[in-house]
């Protein structure tokens, strides 16, 4: 039996050596990423349009998109009514997207050390409104509810699996990529809830 000492948990590469380690992730994992990574590119831009046509169909999701988004200088929505996919703003964060699902489908290094899961874990906190980002230091807080959060988490992971279902590759290769993901995800899923739950209840102390 491994022992797991609940008070680790509050430190990032001891959560993940031991989320890991729980979810059987590792270098295996890397590699299929890795080896599959021509392929899940090019459907990341499809994976993109689902998730924002997806927020934009909520109005409880949607009216997060309408205030500035930092170092924005285009048009704002005067409510989410206005906003589609073709909306600047929403192009703007859009980019932030791609660069963030490029990481989380083909990350080449999944060690607990690895500054891949600081990356993750900033994408949590910076949702929380919580202070620690220089470049919010004077903006208005950013706070989305973590329900929406998972909700979204859950809908990209269905879309990613119907995409990774539908590449021309052997049904083991397929099977191992889309259980890599689904351990990524797991985790990232709770490199966000570490933010919004209490750290006592949520390390198990």
């Amino acid at each position: 039996m491994q022992h797991v000492d609940p008070s680790s948990l509050s430190d990032l590469s001891s959560r993940i050596s031991y989320l890991s380690s729980f979810l059987e992730l590792g270098a295996a994992d890397s590699e299929i990423l890795q080896a599959a990574k021509p392929l899940i590119a090019p459907i990341i831009p499809a994976v993109l349009d689902a998730a924002y046509s997806k927020l934009l169909s909520f109005d409880i999701t949607a009216k997060a998109f309408v205030p500035r988004n930092t170092d924005y200088k285009g048009e704002t929505p005067k409510d989410p009514s206005e906003l589609g996919l073709k909306h600047p703003q929403i192009a703007y964060r859009k980019e932030f997207l791609t660069n963030y699902l490029a990481k989380l489908v083909t990350t080449s290094d999944l060690s607990p050390t690895s500054p891949f899961w600081k990356y993750l874990d900033n994408v949590g906190l910076m949702h929380t409104g919580k202070p620690g980002f220089k470049h919010r230091e004077k903006k208005p807080e950013l706070r989305v509810e973590y329900i929406h959060i998972g909700a979204l988490l859950g809908y990209v992971l269905n879309v990613v699996i119907g995409a990774a279902m539908s590449l021309d590759i052997d049904i083991e290769v397929k099977s191992k990529v889309i259980i890599a993901l689904n351990k990524v995800l797991w985790i990232q899923n709770d490199l966000f809830a570490r933010h919004y739950i209490d750290a006592d209840k949520l390390n198990g102390a």
